[in-house]
């Protein structure tokens, strides 16, 4: 079934304001993991597994908490794929006078909830 004139025209409108989102841009473009990525993660976490099972075995602690710490890194590191990574748009790191504007977890939080609460989601 064909588009309307207007579907079509309001179906242009939002593919044109898409290619122009940073913000989508930067999502799309770090949300591919690469195999080679997960494989080496893969192996890290066996790896790390493996120094755990031999500090059981020799009954060592300092050894089967470096094998853990090697398991949670290599899966953390799998997890974030270049995230820590990603590039602000420009402007965004700019504030008054050209210092980098710095906002707390905390005030992000609380922008979120009034814009809920404006909007009545809450």
């Amino acid at each position: 079934m064909p588009l309307s004139e207007y579907e079509q025209r309001v179906l242009d409108e939002l593919e044109r304001d898409l290619g122009t989102d940073p913000k989508l841009k930067s999502a799309l473009a770090h949300s591919h993991r690469s195999a080679t990525r997960l494989l080496a993660a893969g192996l890290g976490v066996v790896a790390g597994l493996g120094v755990v099972l031999a500090g059981v075995m020799y009954q060592n602690l300092v050894v089967g908490i470096a094998g853990f710490a090697l398991m949670t890194a290599s899966a953390l590191w799998a997890i974030a794929g270049g995230h820590a990574q990603q590039a602000k748009p420009s402007g965004e790191n700019k504030g008054a006078g050209g210092k980098q504007r710095h906002q707390g977890f905390m005030n992000r939080l609380e922008e979120r909830f009034e814009k809920r609460r404006e909007q009545g989601d809450l």
